[in-house]
């Protein structure tokens, strides 16, 4: 199934990229969406994840995590390209090309109202939440 922006017309999106799926700081990330959904769909908002991962780690990923909202393939990073979050990586002294764990708030008019690079992962769902306000 795919999904466009501009499909999405009239409701407040929450985009969110997180590097690989079932890992600590992204399944933290991604749970925290998931445990604020309801509040976030109350504010006529949906989220969106988005990571490099393939179509049957996303299902696995969200069906371990009971994750209601969908995630986004992007094994080309195309996406995470034109968002600008695909970047140089370090980790355990390597550098390496991946997702910048990043989110975005993008009103029901399609624009960016909110973009955060290197997110915590634990404090990206609740940024997200103050932004889209009461």
């Amino acid at each position: 199934e795919t999904i466009s922006l501009s499909d999405l017309r009239g409701k407040r999106v929450v985009l969110y990229f997180y590097p690989k799926d079932d890992t600590p700081g992204c399944t933290t990330q991604s749970c925290g969406f998931r445990d604020r959904y309801d509040v976030i769909t109350e504010k006529n908002a949906v989220v969106l994840g988005v990571s490099p991962d393939g179509v049957e780690s996303h299902q696995k990923f969200k069906s371990k995590y009971s994750l209601p909202f969908p995630l986004l393939v992007d094994e080309d990073h195309s996406i995470a390209e034109a968002y600008g979050v695909w970047g140089e990586r370090n980790m355990y002294g390597r550098t390496f090309m991946g997702i910048l764990r990043s989110h975005f708030v993008i009103d029901e008019n399609g624009v960016i109202v909110d973009a955060r690079y290197n997110v915590k992962a634990d404090k990206s769902p609740e940024a997200a939440l103050e932004v889209l306000g009461d």
